[in-house]
C-alpha cells in the first residue's frame, strides 16, 4: 500500500461523514464498510443509514433482524450515529421482466419517500459514501440537496453478482461518471464499471492487531483445519475433504447450516463466536478453508473475501476453489465436488509455508485513500 500517510492530515473534526447502506453498523457481522465507517468516525462525525428494510425483511432472514425494535430512531453506537429506516415495504427486484414497470414505480416512491432522518444527513455531510446496492438510487437526491458534498461509491460487490433490480443498475450506469471517486477493492471489478478516471483499486484492509492475539491454542492433539462463515457455504466439501483425511479434525464456525448428516465424525460443527475467539481457532489451524460454492463465485472474490484475507494475513495456507486462488501463492485450488482435486490442494496446504503473500493495509490506510485516493500512487487502475 505504500508508505502510511499521516493521518492527522485528515482528521477534521468538524467534517460530517454519511454512510448510506444495507447494512446497519450495530450488526454483529462486520463488513468492510463497517471498518471504513470506524475510522471515518475517528476523523469526524459518523453517520449510518441503513435503508432497504421493512415488514418483508421478516421473511429474507434480514441479518438486522435482531435490532428490529430500534428502528427509525436515531441511535449512538461506538462513536457512529446510526439509524435503521423500515418502511411498510421497501422495494426490490422482481426478477421478472413484465414486472419491471412496477419495479420502477417501487424504486422511484422509495426515493420521493426519504426519510427526513436521511434528507437532514444528507444536507450536513461534507462526505457521503454510497455502498453498492440500493444506496445509489438516492445519489441524485443527494446531489440536488448538498451539491457540494464529495460523494463515494464503496463497490463491496458487483450489481449483477448480488441480484440488483434493473432499476438500481441502470441507475448506477447513468451516475457513474458523475460519482467523484469510485473505490474498487479489487481490479477484477472495473469491467462493469461504466466510467474510468473515478475509479480508484483500495483493497479491503485488516485490523493488525490480529497478530497479538489468538492464545491459547483451543485445540487438543492432532492436526486441525479450519472454516470460518456462512456465504455461499458448500458442506459438500466435509464430507468428502473428511472422508479422505481421518486424521486431520476439521472445524466448522459460523457456517449458518446444522450439522449434515453425512459429516464424518472428524467434522466439529461451531456455533458463530466472538471475534477473538475465532482467531484462535485460525492461528493455531495447520490450514485454513474457504468452502464457496464455485457455480456462482465471482473471480473479484478473490480480492475482497474477508475469510481468505485473514488466513493470509495470519499466514494461514488456504484451501478454496480455483476462482478465488487469484494471486496469492498462499492458496491452493480445487474444483468443487472434485475428490481428487480437493485430496490435491489439501496436501499442497499441509506442506506450505505458514507466511503471507502480501502486506495487508490497515483499515486507517484504507480510509485514507477513500477520502483522498490521489495522493496515493497505489489507488491508481
Amino acid at each position: 500500500m505504500g508508505e502510511p500517510m499521516d493521518h492527522t492530515r485528515l482528521r477534521e473534526p468538524g467534517r460530517n461523514f454519511l454512510v448510506i447502506s444495507a447494512h446497519d453498523y450495530r450488526s454483529p457481522r462486520k463488513a468492510n464498510i463497517h471498518f471504513i465507517c470506524e475510522e471515518l468516525a475517528q476523523r469526524g462525525t459518523a453517520r449510518f443509514f441503513s435503508l432497504r428494510y421493512s415488514h418483508l425483511s421478516r421473511y429474507t432472514a434480514d441479518p438486522r433482524l435482531p435490532i428490529d425494535e430500534r428502528a427509525n430512531r436515531i441511535e449512538q453506537h461506538r462513536g457512529v450515529e446510526c439509524f435503521l429506516w423500515k418502511t411498510p415495504l421497501h422495494p426490490f427486484n422482481t426478477r421478472r421482466p413484465l414486472l419491471r414497470p412496477v419495479e420502477t414505480l417501487m424504486f422511484r416512491w422509495y426515493v420521493r419517500a426519504a426519510s427526513p432522518v436521511l434528507l437532514r444527513w444528507i444536507k450536513d455531510a461534507d462526505v457521503i459514501l454510497f455502498e453498492s446496492g440500493t444506496a445509489p438510487v438516492f445519489f441524485e437526491l443527494a446531489r440536488a440537496l448538498n451539491p457540494a458534498a464529495k460523494t463515494v461509491y464503496i463497490a463491496s460487490d458487483d450489481l449483477d453478482t448480488i441480484n440488483s433490480a434493473e432499476y438500481v443498475k441502470h441507475t448506477f450506469r447513468r451516475i457513474a461518471p458523475s460519482i467523484d471517486v469510485i473505490r474498487l477493492p479489487s481490479r477484477a471489478l472495473a469491467a462493469k464499471i461504466p466510467s474510468t478516471d473515478n475509479l480508484y483499486f483500495i483493497p479491503h484492509g485488516i485490523d493488525h492487531g490480529l497478530a497479538e492475539l489468538g492464545e491459547p491454542s483451543p485445540y487438543g492433539s492432532g492436526t486441525h483445519a479450519v472454516a470460518v462463515g456462512s456465504m455461499l457455504f458448500d458442506p459438500d466439501f466435509f464430507i468428502s475433504a473428511a472422508g479422505h483425511f481421518p486424521a486431520i479434525t476439521f472445524h466448522v464456525i459460523g457456517s449458518g447450516h446444522p450439522r449434515h448428516p453425512d459429516y464424518p465424525e472428524n467434522v466439529v460443527v461451531h456455533d458463530e463466536m466472538p471475534h477473538a475467539e475465532t482467531v484462535r481457532y485460525l492461528k493455531h489451524a495447520a490450514f485454513g478453508i474457504a468452502p464457496y460454492r464455485a457455480a456462482e463465485l465471482p473471480d473479484y472474490l478473490a480480492d475482497t473475501s474477508m475469510k481468505l484475507i485473514q488466513y493470509d494475513f495470519l499466514g494461514l495456507p488456504a484451501v478454496c476453489p480455483w476462482t478465488v486462488v487469484g494471486d496469492y501463492d498462499s492458496r491452493f485450488g480445487y474444483s468443487p465436488n472434485d475428490e481428487s482435486s480437493i485430496v490435491a490442494a489439501i496436501v499442497a496446504a499441509l506442506h506450505a509455508p505458514r507466511r503471507p503473500s502480501r502486506r495487508h493495509p490497515t483499515w486507517a490506510e484504507v480510509a485514507d485513500r477513500v477520502l483522498a485516493p490521489t495522493r496515493f500512487a497505489d489507488t491508481r487502475m
